[in-house]
């Protein structure tokens, strides 16, 4: 059985999940609600408190969704519970962020300044000039924001400036090098 799909998912207090036949989940919470439509072929099984995944046969598709469709519910209960947030810092002379209203306004080099509105169940905090995080309940929303704000001005190799993930370490490439020797003859 996969290492991942066999483990329960523990639901901590407060939390309700709703399972229908065809596998739609809904899971509601304190900081909101979750709903995701997952594979009807495997099973989710509620009772005392906990959530198990079981897949109808070893093949190799269902041992690929086991795993997954527990990873994922897991990641809606967690989000319902206590959110996700992943940061970013931003580097480089002159670039920076400012916060006005709910949107980002990021100045990082171009001849303009890139505003970056928040999509629904998103939220920005900024922590002084150069750092910011991405906030929600929906764990892959919260890396598909991160991801665009990321590309406004990807880190580049040479002097590592542009918008990087908190911890996100760049390799650097050496830069042009003079000339050895001197002259041809």
């Amino acid at each position: 059985m996969s290492r991942i799909g066999k483990r329960p998912i523990e639901l901590p207090k407060g939390v309700q999940v709703e399972i229908t036949p065809e596998n739609f989940v809904t899971v509601k919470g304190p900081k909101g609600t979750l709903q995701r439509q997952l594979t009807p072929e495997l099973t989710i099984v509620q009772d005392a408190g906990k959530l198990e995944v079981t897949r109808p046969t070893d093949s190799q598709k269902h041992k690929a969704m086991h795993g997954l469709t527990r990873t994922l519910v897991a990641n809606m209960v967690t989000g319902v519970t206590t959110g996700f947030t992943k940061g970013l810092e931003i580097s480089g002379t002159g670039y920076r962020v400012v916060k006005v209203g709910d949107s980002l306004i990021f100045q990082v080099g171009y001849s303009h300044p890139v505003e970056f509105p928040p999509p629904e169940g998103i939220t920005f905090a900024i922590d002084g000039a150069t750092k910011c995080s991405v906030t929600g309940i929906d764990k892959e929303l919260v890396g598909q924001v991160a991801a665009q704000i990321r590309g406004i001005r990807k880190p580049e190799p040479y002097k590592g400036k542009g918008i990087k993930y908190a911890g996100e370490v760049i390799r650097r490439k050496a830069g042009k090098a003079g000339k050895v020797g001197g002259k041809k003859k």
